[in-house]
């Protein structure tokens, strides 16, 4: 199918359901974002997204397929077709009837387009049977909606289609889908006028003086049905219409007489001679019921020689095109309102010919009762100048009366702005994906950039303003180090030292979005970090407290690469004013300045391994925030002098699953043991096994009473951002361990229980059912 049925059936589905839908469809499906207007596309893509669109919608084909029909024809209509469907006939019969040669004139543009067919017979009560033949089995239900909206947009009709027949065509070649509607019709008001009607106050308070007059008007109904027949006869397409309708069908306004029908005159004798109507008619044949060829045209004599000898078979040197139907008389006659395409036979032509693109007539079927012999006035279907050049053939050959001659020319200019509106397409494609690109590449340095800088900073350097420097009040400070890391330096690879502090700073990092505290640097083995800059928050010493009991957590994983046992840190807090901005043009830093600094920094070096040292302005903040501190005393701080110093022990009211940020798998655990679900606990438990990683967790933010709508967003992008991640390393089956991957591999063999496994892959998708935030990443 050309690209503008899956471009409608986008359309339909974005309109309707919303880009969430289309989004959802296109992954599961596979297929790109957008479709070009004259790329021919494989008829599974549409299948697969109408298919997939039942399953997401939960609607049945047929309700979908018909939903289709009628927005397609108004999209037909939005994209320039409008006034051509209008025009194609008077009533809904004429329409249906004349669908095949719209079809014909659009394969001028979309040369692969494969079409269906249609015919319709009327029957005696008014309605019609609509026949539809078509190559594709299974989207019949599409021709309800489109007929549908056609009668009551062009003709203000209502119908109603009903299946009354479905079988393979045997008459059809390769056993088409052959379905039979029944279709019945009816007139309406339009939408304005039944709405205006239907809710007016007057409508509704004389509904039964309505009901009354219509009652009277019974008897001028019966007098009027002589009348309403002979008129319907003269109709091509018979049906119901109102009483003034028929009036003003049949009175002429101004004169209160009746039109007399009208009767053509024949001649009683033909006043032409068959010389002058072969030259005057150059491409047309007649042939009877045998398909014996009575007469031709010149100009087709002239293109199959073989015609000059009267008498042959024409199935001998043409096959028929369109419609796809077997070449007898009889099938013929079932399609006679359809138009013919006749294609001449390459093992029949001249044997200088044949290598000469075959030549193909289309044209219109006429069966003369009198001398049961039928007439096929035909033109040559050519598109461009060069199809002509190709067949040897001249404007010349054509006659001047044919309007062949002016659609070849008028089709070379249209088919040369479709090329051009083509390459316009692709190009506007090709910047789409490329914009889409720059988009993703600029989301990409912008998260870089916030990483280094705070948000707010890191714009106005962009916009190229200058960054004024900006006072805190009040706000807390953090340094931790690691305890002898000059003697782990001296007795390993330098390596080893990146990658132990890369392990050690990456779940520092993570903890600085759980609290949502700003690392400020890392020096060597230093890691600093402030709460309350540079967005002020009242909390500011909490979180500072809660981040330094989730690093001492945090350390505890974290391996000594000489003795293999556990690092100890350092971690020092002090709370008081400081100054803030940005400082160097080449890579910027966003730095504090101010005597806090100095004394949190000392809070760090006086500290004891393994300890979080806090001074007394800490303490005071703290003292009534639900925190265990033990007193230290005073102690001699180098430049400072004595100062009274506290330790903090821990947080009473959270438990360490909150403080890391991570999901509480005890609490999963049981929750799923509870419920009985063995099965489920088992994989969960596995699971767990095989993602210990830190890294693996999604991240759970510790809630504060001043938690700002930003910070819960930025972690809930991290959050589908690191889910993304898993997928693919579950899909590669393998655990990631940042920079450290290998080592920890070859350091910490897996466990005896899990030797033989499996990759963790093939147990990710059996763990979805599982309720947890968790497992859903998992």
């Amino acid at each position: 199918m050309y690209g503008f049925i899956n471009t409608c059936l986008k359309s339909l589905v974005v309109e309707k359901y919303g880009e969430e839908i289309w989004e959802k469809l296109r992954v599961q499906t596979g297929v790109e974002d957008t479709f070009l207007t004259f790329e021919v596309y494989r008829d599974e893509i549409t299948m697969q997204l109408i298919d997939k669109a039942c399953k997401i919608l939960d609607v049945p084909p047929d309700m979908v397929l018909k939903q289709f029909g009628e927005y397609f024809f108004e999209f037909c209509k939005r994209s320039g077709y409008d006034h051509m469907l209008r025009t194609l006939g008077g009533n809904l019969y004429e329409f249906i009837e004349n669908l095949d040669a719209l079809h014909s004139y659009l394969s001028l543009s979309y040369q692969k387009m494969n079409a269906p067919s249609f015919r319709v017979e009327k029957n005696e009560d008014g309605s019609m049977h609509l026949h539809y033949y078509s190559d594709r089995r299974g989207l019949c239900h599409i021709v309800p909606g489109i007929i549908g909206a056609a009668a009551l947009d062009f003709f203000n009709i209502e119908i109603s289609m009903e299946i009354v027949n479905q079988t393979e065509e045997e008459e059809r070649t390769g056993k088409k889908e052959h379905i039979v509607f029944l279709v019945t019709q009816k007139p309406v008001f339009s939408y304005k006028r039944r709405n205006r009607f239907c809710t007016s106050p007057q409508y509704l308070s004389s509904s039964g003086t309505q009901v009354e007059k219509q009652l009277n008007k019974e008897d001028l109904d019966k007098a009027m049905n002589k009348i309403r027949d002979k008129t319907n006869l003269l109709s091509p397409c018979p049906m119901k219409k109102s009483h003034w309708e028929t009036i003003r069908g049949i009175v002429s306004l101004g004169k209160g007489r009746l039109l007399k029908s009208f009767d053509p005159v024949y001649p009683k004798t033909l006043w032409i001679d068959p010389k002058t109507f072969c030259n005057g008619l150059p491409f047309h044949i007649v042939f009877d019921e045998e398909l014996k060829v009575k007469q031709a045209g010149v100009s087709i004599q002239k293109i199959v020689p073989g015609l000059q000898t009267m008498g042959i078979r024409l199935n001998q040197y043409f096959i028929i095109v369109r419609p796809e139907v077997k070449f007898t008389i009889s099938s013929v006659q079932k399609f006679i309102n359809s138009q013919f395409v006749f294609r001449t036979k390459r093992e029949m032509m001249p044997e200088s010919w044949k290598q000469r693109p075959m030549l193909e007539l289309r044209g219109q079927m006429i069966w003369m009762e009198s001398v049961q012999c039928m007439l096929y006035l035909c033109s040559p279907l050519l598109r461009t100048l060069h199809e002509l050049e190709e067949r040897h053939m001249h404007i010349a050959d054509i006659a001047p009366h044919d309007v062949t001659r002016d659609l070849i020319l008028l089709n070379q200019q249209r088919l040369a702005e479709m090329e051009l509106s083509s390459q316009l397409e692709r190009k506007k494609e090709e910047l789409r994906i490329l914009s889409k690109h720059l988009e993703e590449e600029k989301k990409k340095t912008e998260a870089l950039l916030y990483a280094m800088l705070p948000k707010h900073v890191a714009n106005q350097l962009k916009e190229g303003k200058r960054v004024e420097a900006g006072e805190f009040k009040e706000c807390t400070i953090l340094f931790s180090d690691v305890v002898t890391f000059t003697n782990i330096c001296a007795q390993c690879e330098p390596i080893q030292i990146v990658l132990m502090l890369n392990e050690m700073y990456l779940r520092f990092d993570r903890l600085t979005t759980v609290h949502d505290v700003y690392k400020v640097e890392t020096i060597g083995d230093a890691y600093m970090v402030v709460g309350g800059v540079p967005v002020p928050v009242s909390t500011h010493a909490e979180r500072v407290a809660n981040f330094a009991l989730g690093m001492i957590i945090a350390a505890k994983d974290i391996k000594n690469p000489v003795s293999g046992n556990p690092i100890q840190i350092r971690v020092g807090i002090h709370t008081g004013p400081v100054l803030a901005g940005v400082v160097g043009e080449k890579m910027p830093r966003y730095c504090l300045f101010g005597d806090t600094v100095n004394i949190a920094s000392r809070m760090e070096s006086h500290g004891v391994p393994s300890k979080i040292h806090l001074s007394a302005n800490v303490h005071q903040c703290l003292k009534d925030k639900n925190f265990e501190m033990m007193e230290r005393g005073e102690i001699d701080v180098k430049g400072k002098g004595k100062m009274h110093t506290y330790f903090l022990i821990r947080n009473t009211t959270a438990t360490e699953s909150e403080i890391i940020g991570r999901p509480d798998l005890n609490h999963e655990s049981a929750q799923l043991y509870q419920e009985c679900r063995v099965e489920e606990f088992q994989k969960f438990s596995q699971a767990v096994q095989l993602n210990s990683n830190e890294e693996s967790f999604p991240i759970i933010a510790m809630k504060y009473a001043d938690t700002s709508t930003e910070a819960q967003t930025n972690i809930k992008r991290k959050n589908e951002t690191r889910t993304k991640d898993l997928a693919v390393r579950a899909h590669d089956g393998e655990s990631y361990v940042s920079l450290h991957g290998d080592q920890q591999s070859n350091k910490d063999p897996p466990p005896h229980h899990m030797q033989g496994r499996s990759k963790p892959a093939a147990e990710a998708p059996r763990i979805r059912n599982v309720r947890s935030n968790f497992c859903n990443v998992l």
